[in-house]
């Protein structure tokens, strides 16, 4: 309030001199009405009062300090006004002087510096300082010359205008005084709140972990927060005015919004891996100001993600060698007692022919076992080329119409239309479609059914395989891509994981959905837009 006061109370002392300085300067330069005046000098030296009253207001106002000295101060000034408005009214004339409708003026100063109440006591002071002049006049205890004839009815209606026009002047000034100050007053409020919560909200942006930078719409960077300057080392001079391009250079290129993008930056000579989002920046209407990005150092989490996949590699390889480690216990042991039995020499010809079998059979499953396991561990480079996908199909649906179906009765229905042309390893994902289509009819009881069949969705390729057979369980289901795991008798439990790997290899995936036990299940090989 001393600040609003004290920018009021200068505005009214430049007022008065610029008043002081046009009209009754120039009245006195320029001669305008000076053979009415009676006391010429007396109206000189009353202007260089004026003058000097103003420079004490001046000095007094340096010296006030708090906002009832400023009331008081105010108040003070306005009432000399008044007194020296009706001085003047009096040398110039009384009735007949140019100079009444200054009264009015003091009012509205009272209405702009005070308040409503003030306004209708400089009101009052006016009409009894202007009506006693008057009526001075009008009874001649004060002879003022105006060299203009007046009848008594003149010198009453003009008290009476006066009176009128100082109460509704005071009256208006008032309202609109009032109106001033609560909007005054509200907007203060309301600067005191948006400054706090700019303040607030520059501590919690200051106070935020992860690195913070504004631009403005021409993509020069605003605003650099504590944390930003500590993750890159720049100091908020060295980015000011810069590009994002400038300080982070993998953002070449990308458009706002950026929900996610990583890359690296120098520091202190060193690359780093920064993670980084970008939004555009909004005021309150919703319009676009600029660019707000958020980035966090990942040099920790990135050794973190290394050190758990070093350790997922170690428990990986450790739980392979548990699977390779039983599987081939098994037919080792049949081996070796087969084996053990023929060395003994003490068995019948037909029982040595039947271990000699058994012998032979187990050999050849270890030999799958390690065959298959090199085909997963160490897979063939890729030899792609441009084959029929539909043409492969047909092929593997053949080899498995003359494989287990005979003896089971299934179904293959394989539902292809022309040919489909792709590029990739031809034997290889016929690799991957013989190992679905096995899995397929490993499951699928006696009258069963399998469909093999392809879609093209969204420049993609997709190979389905769908049987009748008993289903997985959910909580197998993100098992069976793992090596060696598999639920029946028979087998290594690696089928289903070298399709995956090859699929991967050829920038795809399978998918697989099941409701359970004795719902059947399908499998979806997915292959990209760039592969067909």
């Amino acid at each position: 309030m001393q600040k609003e006061l004290f920018k009021r109370i200068q505005a009214l002392i430049f007022i008065r001199v610029t008043v002081v300085t046009l009209l009754l300067g120039s009245s006195y330069i320029f001669r305008i009405g000076y053979e009415r005046l009676f006391h010429p000098t007396a109206f000189s030296f009353f202007i260089a009062f004026l003058y000097l009253l103003t420079i004490c207001y001046a000095l007094v106002l340096r010296w006030t300090r708090n906002d009832r000295h400023f009331i008081f101060f105010s108040y003070a000034q306005i009432i000399i006004d008044v007194i020296s408005i009706t001085i003047l009214t009096y040398m110039t004339g009384g009735i007949g002087s140019m100079f009444s409708f200054m009264f009015p003026l003091s009012i509205l100063s009272a209405g702009i510096i005070l308040n409503r109440r003030a306004c209708y006591i400089i009101a009052t002071l006016s009409s009894i300082l202007y009506g006693t002049l008057i009526d001075l006049q009008y009874y001649k205890i004060l002879k003022i010359p105006s060299g203009i004839y007046f009848t008594d009815k003149d010198f009453f209606y003009n008290i009476f205008a006066n009176f009128i026009a100082f109460y509704l002047v005071a009256f208006l000034s008032g309202y609109l005084s009032d109106k001033l100050h609560k909007a005054t007053k509200s907007l203060a409020e309301r600067d005191t709140i948006l400054k706090d919560l700019k303040a607030f909200s520059r501590y919690i942006i200051e106070s935020m972990p992860s690195g913070i930078f504004t631009t403005d719409l021409d993509r020069r960077i605003i605003t650099f927060n504590t944390s930003a300057q500590e993750i890159t080392k720049l100091s908020q001079s060295d980015v000011a005015g810069k590009t994002p391009e400038d300080i982070f250079p993998f953002l070449a290129n990308c458009k706002v919004p950026l929900d996610r993008i990583e890359g690296e930056i120098p520091r202190n000579g060193d690359a780093f891996p920064v993670g980084m989002r970008l939004s555009p920046l909004k005021d309150s209407a919703g319009n676009p100001i600029g660019i707000i990005g958020v980035f966090q150092d990942l040099t920790e989490l990135k050794a973190m993600e290394a050190e758990v996949k070093r350790k997922e590699k170690w428990a990986f390889i450790g739980e392979l060698s548990a699977s390779i480690a039983h599987e081939l216990r098994n037919p080792l042991a049949s081996l070796k007692a087969s084996i053990e039995m023929l060395r003994e020499k003490k068995v019948s010809e037909e029982l040595a022919d039947r271990l000699m079998n058994i012998a032979l059979s187990e050999m050849d499953r270890l030999n799958g076992i390690i065959t298959d396991f090199l085909l997963y561990a160490r897979p063939q480079a890729l030899n792609r080329q441009p084959f029929d996908l539909h043409q492969s199909l047909r092929d593997v649906a053949t080899l498995l119409q003359g494989s287990e179906t005979a003896n089971k009765n299934v179904t293959i229905t394989a539902k292809f239309d022309g040919s489909l042309i792709i590029t990739g390893d031809a034997k290889q994902m016929q690799q991957v479609f013989w190992n679905l289509g096995i899995n397929a009819l490993d499951a699928v009881s006696e009258g069963g059914s399998m469909e093999i069949y392809t879609l093209k969705k969204n420049s993609a390729v997709e190979i389905i395989f769908k049987d009748t057979g008993a289903g997985i369980n959910p909580s197998d289901i993100d098992k069976i891509f793992y090596p060696f795991y598999t639920t029946k008798e028979k087998g290594t439990g690696l089928g289903l994981s070298i399709a995956q790997k090859i699929a991967e290899e050829h920038g795809g995936k399978i998918l697989v959905w099941s409701q359970g036990p004795g719902t059947g299940t399908t499998f979806k090989v997915i292959l990209p837009a760039h592969n067909t």
